[in-house]
């Protein structure tokens, strides 16, 4: 069955395309969640339409992500953490305690867009790469700091 692709999935097609499926696939899968529609005679005959449809909200969340990344970059998180008298930290700073840092700032992104090979176990300052698209990466300055 031929279906025109509205979103990318990896290993099934780009947007724009036009490509060939299982019936079963396109009717319980992308059809339902808005990844594609059937390649109908009047789609088919739309298809310049919806590629330049597409291709302008693509620009339009591109242009957002970027101001999102410019407003990361300039945003420095700094954590308040208790510490003993060694100087080693109790507990740690994990991904969900810099979303929800994020998101009370007015920034929303998702846990897995941060790139951190470990949770922050000392004291210091860090940057966290952030990747909000395959092309489009940040990076966030964080300090931690003893508690007083």
């Amino acid at each position: 069955m031929k279906v025109i692709m509205l979103k990318t999935i990896e290993k099934v097609g780009k947007q724009g395309d036009v490509i060939n499926v299982k019936r079963g696939f396109a009717r319980n899968y992308l059809v339902p969640r808005g990844f594609a529609l059937y390649a109908t005679p009047v789609n088919l005959k739309n298809l310049n339409a919806i590629k330049n449809k597409l291709a302008d909200e693509e620009q339009k969340i591109t242009e957002e992500l970027k101001n999102l990344a410019e407003k990361i970059d300039s945003t420095k998180l700094v954590f308040m953490r208790k510490v003993d008298e060694h100087g080693t930290m109790f507990g740690s700073v994990s991904e969900l305690d810099i979303v929800h840092s994020l998101e009370e700032q007015g920034i929303i992104i998702q846990k897995n867009d941060l790139v951190m090979d470990k949770h922050f176990k000392e004291l210091g300052e860090f940057q966290v790469p952030i990747h909000l698209r395959k092309d489009i990466v940040c990076t966030l300055n964080i300090s931690i700091e003893q508690e007083q």
